[in-house]
């Protein structure tokens, strides 16, 4: 990746962080108001949930600026896992803020009261669906242009906090204008089972980063079938791939003919690296290249591989 890509996806990441901050901030306010106002288990649940997302955008804006510093020569990968460390703490976050909400849930069934001041709980929530909205259609061109796995986590808790505002203002209208008594509280539960839902599926990619897994199956083979058109080799063994924050990595052996000189095999490496960016933007390339024929120190040979394309560890390919 270029460094004027960098810069740009730099300040993109950190305008959502900032803009997550300035709607959490403001919601908050808010909702502190209406938590008090009105006693409602919903709103509390409500009130948790954003005074977590401050938390988490603060988090979120750390992960995204550490996550932009150069490679250097403590961190020759670069520092692209800050974002999979941020989403993490943000998803444990989501998951603790369920628990509350689920707890004061229970005890307004046992202890019982009733929501009072209604209207200015109803709306403080469709001021703050106004809000979310907003940053989320912002939140939504930043992912699209950067694919940060930080802000896209931190999404998640706004996608969540318009069903959940939602929900509390059905909870409110339900038991102070419909009087079905308990509704706040089950509501409560709904919002909280939510939080715990959206918490579990963010944590897939988030862990994914943090154990270098594969990349998907289809960006897999897309690559190799790009390595297919390049006449200089025979075939492709020990790939393997990972993805740090914005970043591919990547490294394979190559076959080539044995009598090629160093320079020549150079050359062709050099072709393969500028094909492979090109196609695959911000991608680092290591390739090692083993003479066709080879036969390596489990006693194989290179060319006694056959298709089709076999992935794994030890992944083989004859082109």
């Amino acid at each position: 990746m270029s460094d004027g890509r960098s810069q740009v996806r730099a300040m993109l990441t950190r305008s959502a962080a900032f803009a997550s901050i300035a709607a959490a901030l403001f919601l908050l306010v808010l909702k502190i108001w209406a938590a008090i106002t009105t006693d409602s288990t919903a709103m509390l649940g409500s009130l948790a949930d954003t005074t977590l997302d401050l938390v988490a955008s603060l988090a979120t804006l750390l992960g995204v600026w550490i996550a932009a510093q150069p490679a250097d020569d403590k961190h020759r990968f670069g520092h692209g896992k800050a974002e999979a460390i941020t989403a993490l703490f943000q998803i444990v976050l989501i998951v603790i803020s369920a628990l509350g909400i689920a707890a004061r849930a229970v005890e307004r069934l046992l202890v019982g009261n009733e929501v009072q001041a209604a209207e200015q709980g109803i709306g403080v929530s469709i001021a703050a669906i106004a809000v979310t909205l907003a940053l989320l259609a912002w939140q939504r061109h930043v992912i699209r242009r950067t694919g940060s796995l930080a802000i896209t986590t931190d999404s998640v808790h706004y996608q969540s906090d318009l069903f959940l505002n939602l929900a509390v203002i059905v909870a409110l209208v339900l038991d102070t204008y419909v009087g079905i008594a308990g509704a706040d509280a089950f509501f409560g539960f709904g919002i909280a089972a939510w939080l715990a839902y959206g918490a579990w599926g963010a944590s897939d990619e988030v862990l994914d980063q943090l154990m270098d897994h594969e990349w998907p199956e289809e960006k897999k083979q897309r690559f190799l079938q790009l390595l297919a058109t390049f006449p200089d080799i025979s075939g492709v063994h020990d790939l393997r791939t990972r993805t740090s924050g914005d970043k591919d990595f990547v490294q394979f052996h190559i076959w080539v003919d044995p009598q090629m000189t160093v320079r020549e095999a150079h050359r062709v490496m050099d072709g393969i690296e500028h094909r492979l960016e090109a196609d695959f933007p911000g991608v680092e390339i290591l390739i090692h290249t083993d003479p066709d024929g080879l036969v390596d120190e489990k006693g194989e040979a290179g060319r006694d591989v056959l298709p089709p394309i076999r992935v794994g560890l030890e992944q083989d390919v004859r082109l």
